[in-house]
């Protein structure tokens, strides 16, 4: 292939040397040509040359493009037609049969840019349509058929760019560009020819449809060769992947960069031999055909997930391979990831359990000093009382400053119990408990919660809060009132407690708050306060429902 390559080059340039010189000849070889004959000649023979060198360099850097070789056809067809100059009527007839044969390959290039390949029925049609007005001549020449060209070629290029995404669009911006000023050039030798230009207004936009061509041949070809779409669609893929969104699976995320909304991902499961998509359903990975192509990205040679894409979109081995290196990288992302999502929610239940744990305890030690100690100290009381009934004198008064003392043990007791866990939260539930709380408090309390039941972790840290917050508003914040909230809202049980004392309170002022902020924290909640100096202090513990 590379061999035909390189002999059509030179097959172009005797073609075209031909062609100009049958041109310039006009007839006998002494009727000179005029200087202008001279430079419209010469320039014709440039953008010949233009054409098919550009597209035999496209064709070699980049085979998988069909662009190259279209350039390389419009440019012989481009020669042929130069033949409708001659002065011989055996040349002139037969470069008529070509003189706008060389627009077919050329809006088939824009139309098709960077693979080649049409796809969709707007394309199709609209080169088909390109091919039909070129190939005749009789229509093609006429202004209204260039007129007809230049508007598809402009809408349809033009909506190529718009609806693209991506990549896509990135690799049409040059085409789009190249399609606008065909197009443009084309309405304006059209409009002109029906406005009935003058001469000199047609050897103008001659001259102006020459540069657009040879512009045309070779933007395509340093940006087909040069890929820089190539790289700005790896560094837009590597960026987006990147980012710590917050919404979208990874296939979303890639099929969003790359401009493909049909784009599907299968990550390999080894242990089955099999791909699951993002849900772990198995994906059945389809024959590549002309629409659809499949990649696979391996690490360290093992096939790790699967691209299934549409073939318009990674034009090109080198994109692929870079997007596969993308894709690798994200997909082990994504996988540690997931490994340090594991991990968190191992530390997330660790916690809470340490902190079931500490409530189990806490209610095993209240048990225990109920109906340990205290249950001993009360028979300890009937001893006294009986030894009462029977002393005298002096010993009388012993025993009753001796039951004062156990009375005042017994009462520290009952408290210390309760502070470890109360007795009413295990039994009769939050709401009861609070109550409680709110009766012993040495400030007037409002309170207002829901007479139901919440998992036990989730009341007891509702209540140790109110407990923690009712002590500080006691010890500290020289208040004269407060108020408890409990209210469920959503998947969440709130807990606001609120005073107007002197405020000026924080989280890391003391350890019984930090401690809460722990507590709540391992259940998956929040504890926040706002305390302004002077303005009193609002304490909310947001608890998750489990």
């Amino acid at each position: 292939m590379r061999a035909l390559r390189l002999s059509l080059l030179p097959a172009g340039i005797a073609l075209g040397l031909y062609a100009e010189w049958a041109a310039l000849r006009r007839g006998p070889l002494e009727e000179a040509a005029s200087r202008a004959d001279i430079r419209l000649a010469v320039a014709d023979l440039l953008v010949g040359l233009v054409l098919v060198a550009c597209g035999l360099i496209a064709w070699e850097w980049r085979p998988e493009s069909w662009v190259g070789l279209l350039l390389a056809l419009a440019g012989f067809a481009w020669f042929l037609g130069s033949f409708a100059a001659s002065g011989e009527s055996g040349f002139a007839d037969f470069g008529a049969l070509f003189l706008t044969l060389h627009r077919g390959p050329l809006v088939h290039a824009l139309l098709s840019y960077p693979s080649g390949r049409v796809a969709g029925w707007t394309e199709r049609a609209a080169v088909a349509f390109g091919y039909v007005v070129s190939a005749i001549t009789d229509i093609g020449e006429t202004p209204g058929a260039a007129i007809a060209l230049g508007v598809v070629v402009l809408v349809v290029g033009v909506h190529r760019f718009v609806r693209a995404a991506g990549p896509q669009r990135r690799a049409r911006a040059a085409a789009a560009v190249g399609s606008a000023a065909f197009a443009a050039v084309l309405l304006v030798s059209g409009l002109s020819r029906l406005g009935g230009s003058s001469a000199l207004l047609d050897r103008d936009v001659l001259w102006a449809y020459e540069v657009v061509v040879s512009g045309i041949a070779i933007g395509l070809t340093l940006d087909l060769a040069r890929g820089r779409w190539v790289r700005a669609t790896v560094t837009g893929l590597v960026v987006d992947l990147g980012e710590a969104k917050g919404a979208g699976t990874l296939r979303d995320r890639l099929a969003d960069a790359l401009g493909d909304r049909s784009l599907v991902l299968g990550y390999r499961l080894s242990d089955r031999g099999v791909y699951v998509d993002d849900r772990g359903r198995e994906l059945e990975l389809p024959e590549e055909d002309g629409d659809r192509r499949v990649t696979i990205v391996r690490d360290a040679g093992e096939p790790v997930a699967a691209l299934v894409y549409d073939a318009d979109v990674l034009a090109g081995p080198e994109l692929v391979d870079s997007v596969a290196a993308a894709a690798r990288l994200a997909v082990a992302n994504a996988r540690l990831q997931a490994q340090v999502q594991v991990k968190l929610e191992e530390l997330e239940a660790s916690r809470r359990r340490v902190v079931e744990a500490g409530d189990a305890e806490r209610r095993r030690l209240e048990r225990e000093l109920r109906e340990g100690a205290e249950q001993r100290l009360a028979e300890v009381e009937a001893l006294l009382a009986r030894a009462e009934s029977r002393a005298e004198g002096e010993s009388v008064r012993r025993l009753a400053e001796t039951k004062a003392k156990l009375e005042r043990t017994r009462s520290e007791l009952r408290e210390f119990a309760r502070g470890v866990h109360p007795r009413v939260l295990s039994e009769s539930g939050l709401a009861a408990a609070l109550r409680e709380l709110v009766r012993r408090s040495a400030v007037p309390v409002e309170l207002t919660v829901p007479d139901v039941r919440f998992a036990q972790p989730l009341e007891a840290a509702a209540y140790f809060v109110s407990s923690e917050a009712l002590a500080n508003v006691a010890k500290h914040a020289a208040a004269s009132r407060a108020r408890i909230e409990v209210q469920q809202r959503g998947g969440a049980v709130v807990v606001s407690i609120r005073d107007d004392g002197r405020g000026g309170a924080t989280l890391s002022a003391g350890t019984g708050l930090r401690g809460l902020v722990d507590r709540v924290e391992a259940l998956g909640g929040r504890l926040t306060v706002t305390s302004p100096p002077g303005e009193g202090t609002l304490l909310v513990a947001e608890l998750l429902l489990p």
